[in-house]
């Protein structure tokens, strides 16, 4: 019977990755998240003062910001573009960005075709 381990992130666990410090953070992630946290945005850097100090969901429209260890635990509303979707953060989305799990699109589907779209239905009757 296999025993399924704790997570860990490049070898270290979420209690050590919460310790460290942003800089240290960096260098744990792929280049394009590093280039990302060198690189906060003022609004980027309020989001996540907002997210530490809050027990609420906090909104944003910030869909490229890194989900860092911080964060987990933690629920977001993101924008979709129509509506604040909610998303619950877990160990395993840190280095993804906050818009990979607020999809923009919605799935099509579609019902019987309409009077008159095929040969067979433009015979029907209307009522």
């Amino acid at each position: 019977m296999m025993m399924r381990k704790g997570f860990t992130y490049q070898g270290r666990s979420l209690e050590e990755l919460q310790k460290l410090s942003l800089a240290e953070m960096a260098e744990l992630l792929p280049a394009e998240c590093r280039r990302k946290i060198k690189r906060l945005t003022d609004k980027e850097k309020q989001f996540m003062n907002k997210v530490m100090a809050s027990k609420k969901p906090v909104k944003t429209q910030l869909r490229d910001m890194l989900i860092l260890p911080f964060m987990v635990g933690k629920n977001v509303m993101v924008h979709d573009g129509k509506t604040f979707q909610p998303v619950f953060i877990t160990e395993e989305m840190i280095g993804h960005r906050l818009g990979e799990f607020a999809l923009t699109r919605r799935r099509v589907t579609h019902s019987a075709p309409g009077i008159g779209a095929t040969r067979s239905s433009a015979s029907l009757s209307v009522k």
